[in-house]
């Protein structure tokens, strides 16, 4: 069983990420001081944990390169890569939470490159901690995914 972990933990980073508004709807954009130092692979599909439960998003970048954002949250990584496919669980957590646009959402890192929680200010939350997969299990992973 996983271990579980308070976002008040003193080893859980939050970052103060900002909602704002695109053509489409909305994503969440994080501080480009704070995306260098957690997020190598811009394309890489993470775990983001909305409300307890578990989904997925991919990790995009701006033009620039300079800052990362996350423009949805599905319920499996082949929907975060391909999201015309999938149900984007963002806009929801958005309207439960009344986070407006320009707003904060507070980004907590439970394991760097891994797994992410969402939450609006003021409010705590419990997560399952638990290690990546290792690199070899991944690659089964992915290439079972990708048939």
């Amino acid at each position: 069983m996983a271990d579980r972990i308070s976002s008040d933990n003193p080893s859980v980073q939050t970052i103060r990420a900002t909602l704002t508004e695109t053509a489409t709807g909305t994503r969440v954009e994080l501080p480009a001081d704070a995306a260098d130092d957690l997020l190598t692979d811009p394309e890489t599909v993470v775990r983001i944990v909305l409300d307890g439960h578990e989904h997925f998003a991919r990790i995009g970048k701006d033009v620039m390169g300079e800052t990362r954002h996350i423009s949805g949250v599905y319920d499996s990584p082949e929907h975060a890569r391909n999201p015309r496919d999938g149900v984007d669980r963002l806009p929801e957590w958005v309207d439960e939470h009344g986070v407006r646009v320009n707003g904060s959402v507070l980004v907590d890192v439970i394991e760097p490159e891994f797994l992410y929680g969402f939450r609006a200010p003021g409010e705590t939350a419990v997560y399952d901690a638990r290690e990546p997969p290792k690199s070899s299990l991944q690659d089964i992973a992915k290439g079972l995914e990708e048939r």
